[in-house]
């Protein structure tokens, strides 16, 4: 599992799973863009069916400017996790430099009504090099 999502949380009773890639079809060096897809994998190793409330991501790009972005959901879906059941996503990540890190939390409610925070991993977004012409 490690080769497919290098980096993993654990937190609460639940595993969140990250792997990254650079996308150069839409990047543009000369532009000052680069792109990245992460895949998100959450399991739900606890006893207790799990929603999804909300993100918060911290973004930081690769001068140290740090970007907060928070919302419901993710990718427009608040998904429940029943026990030793899993989640999957894929979103996107623009930045203005050539790398930079993520990282955030979810906050989650469980079947009783108990709210709380689980961890996404800190991962670094790495540019392939992008051929200048």
């Amino acid at each position: 599992m490690k080769a497919l999502f290098p980096y993993a949380a654990i937190s609460h009773g639940c595993t969140v799973r990250v792997s990254v890639n650079f996308h150069q079809e839409h990047s543009d060096a000369r532009a000052g863009r680069w792109f990245w897809a992460y895949h998100i994998r959450i399991e739900n190793d606890g006893e207790r069916t799990i929603q999804l409330i909300s993100r918060r991501w911290e973004i930081i790009d690769g001068r140290g400017m740090i970007q907060i972005v928070e919302g419901e959901g993710v990718v427009g879906d608040q998904p429940v996790i029943e026990p030793g059941d899993s989640f999957d996503y894929v979103s996107g990540c623009p930045l203005s430099t050539p790398s930079g890190t993520m990282e955030g939390s979810y906050r989650m409610i469980d079947d009783t009504g108990k709210q709380f925070f689980i961890a996404i991993p800190k991962f670094a977004l790495i540019a392939s090099p992008v051929s200048v012409q």
